[in-house]
């Protein structure tokens, strides 16, 4: 039997760009084998800056029922995909709260020797999509983790043509989560479940 795989997705959307890649990402690892929590992180913004754009406030409304991430899933989670739009280059304000939250895990080791990869998605071709995953990934240094990025390991990846991890252009969020980004997210959710199972396995074995 396969060694069962723990996979947090962890995002935040605004809009429902990153949500929409972050339940693809979460089926995949499903439909690949894993046990998976989907979790948002909290809201930042007040309620005024949500309702002046409909789309947020609609969104917000729609997503009510996803859970909020806690420190907990990091601990469950042997592998952990992290989402977030691109804010000037770097992670939103809400996930970086997030992160920030997680300096008694990192100090007492928990967040070490876990496979982590991140998705993003910008206005424009070139908002920010790498610089952001980039950013993120200084993060994972940080916790001792693995990252386990999608490079160009399958032809399809020459579609989306980012080899940081997935990404989605949005425009004004007229241009919807199509068959290239979902596909692209397809790859990545299978490439971290596998080589989650096989470093879990190895630990077994050394163990």
């Amino acid at each position: 039997m396969p060694m069962s795989v723990n996979v947090a997705v962890v995002y935040y959307s605004s809009t429902g760009t990153i949500s929409t890649i972050a339940k693809a990402l979460a089926g995949d690892a499903e439909a690949a084998g894993a046990q998976v929590r989907l979790r948002k992180v909290a809201e930042l913004a007040p309620q005024a800056a949500i309702d002046s754009n409909p789309a947020w406030a609609e969104h917000a409304r729609a997503t009510a029922g996803v859970p909020e991430v806690s420190p907990d899933d990091m601990v469950w989670a042997d592998a952990v995909i992290f989402g977030s739009p691109t804010r000037y280059g770097n992670v939103t304000a809400q996930l970086k709260q997030f992160l920030d939250t997680l300096g008694g895990l990192w100090q007492t080791g928990q967040l070490a020797d876990k496979v982590y990869s991140g998705f993003t998605a910008s206005s424009t071709t070139h908002g920010g999509q790498e610089s952001t995953l980039l950013a993120l990934y200084n993060t994972i240094h940080h916790f001792g983790g693995i990252l386990v990025t999608p490079g160009y390991t399958d032809p399809a990846k020459f579609a989306d043509g980012n080899p940081y991890g997935t990404s989605h252009v949005s425009g004004q969020g007229d241009i919807p989560v199509g068959e290239v980004t979902l596909t692209a997210a397809r790859v990545q959710a299978e490439r971290v479940v596998k080589f989650t199972r096989a470093l879990k396995a190895g630990l077994a074995a050394e163990d």
